[in-house]
């Protein structure tokens, strides 16, 4: 975000040694009064105005709690303040869904979390979660970012799913459905679908990076979710292939990358966050 021009505060929900896809890991987690406290040192200074919350990991239901009060004060502050939530829960491994959070936030993130979110990411087992409803078409999934909507958010983002890709199964399909409701009343909305080529490797800390993504190329093409997502998709496919390239190179020939080689290629990608070649195109539905 910051490379893309934006001014960030940053609140760390959890302060770790390094991400949990490791074998260890040690360290902090940040709690609701804790939250609560940086918080009210902000509002004190009257800095407490801005323009974007971008929300993601987090263990823990009061916490959660905290984040949407937090939200709806700033939100009273200003009105256009867009929420993006990446509802991070779980995820599919070989086609069974499993949750890595307390369940117990599964109903803070629906009842509470999604109805104050302008733009969500769930990948599919989230949007699965959030609904009740399975996912087994792209009809399906166009009628779950349907019931997301009508939960609040206005811009709704599949960022992965095992749907079958038109271009063949080795692709990851995400799709993306924003509604508008224009002056007069009437609703618009437009969806597209995307189909990016998939890298055999398991990365940690890639939804972050989209959701970010997703929230800067938003935010400059506000109108135009295709554009949007296309750079966003494109960036990743960069950080994810130059990631990829460079932790085959470290483990050597015929061995698997471990965790350490497979970090991000963050700082190697700063071009191609800034302004990445289109390389994974939308088709509009």
């Amino acid at each position: 975000l910051q490379v893309l021009g934006f001014e960030v505060d940053t609140v760390n929900s959890v302060q770790f040694s390094n991400h949990t896809g490791y074998a260890h890991w040690k360290g902090q987690m940040l709690n609701s009064d804790e939250l609560h406290e940086l918080y009210e040192g902000l509002k004190l200074n009257k800095v407490n105005r801005y323009d974007y919350v971008l929300t993601g990991y987090t263990r823990d239901t009061s916490f959660l709690a905290m984040v949407v009060d937090i939200v709806q004060e700033l939100k009273q502050q200003n009105s256009n303040l867009v929420y993006v939530c990446d509802p991070v829960m779980g995820d599919k491994w070989n086609g069974e869904g499993s949750m890595y959070v307390p369940k117990d936030l599964l109903p803070v993130y629906r009842d509470k979390v999604v109805p104050v979110a302008d733009i969500i990411t769930p990948n599919q087992f989230e949007a699965e979660l959030l609904t009740g409803r399975k996912i087994y078409t792209e009809k399906d999934a166009l009628e779950v970012m349907d019931m997301l909507h009508a939960m609040g958010p206005e811009t709704v983002v599949i960022t992965s799913s095992d749907l079958q890709a038109p271009l063949g199964n080795d692709y990851l399909i995400a799709l993306g459905s924003h509604r508008k409701t224009k002056a007069d009343g009437t609703r618009i909305t437009q969806r597209i679908r995307m189909e990016s080529p998939k890298v055999d490797a398991a990365f940690v800390g890639t939804g972050d990076l989209f959701a970010a993504m997703l929230l800067a190329w938003t935010h400059k093409h506000p109108n135009n979710l295709k554009v949007a997502c296309e750079k966003t998709v494109s960036a990743m496919q960069h950080v994810l292939q130059r990631t990829i390239k460079s932790a085959k190179a470290q483990a050597g020939e015929g061995n698997k990358p471990n965790s350490a080689q497979l970090e991000l290629r963050m700082v190697q990608s700063k071009k191609d966050i800034e302004n990445p070649e289109i390389i994974v195109k939308a088709t509009v539905l």
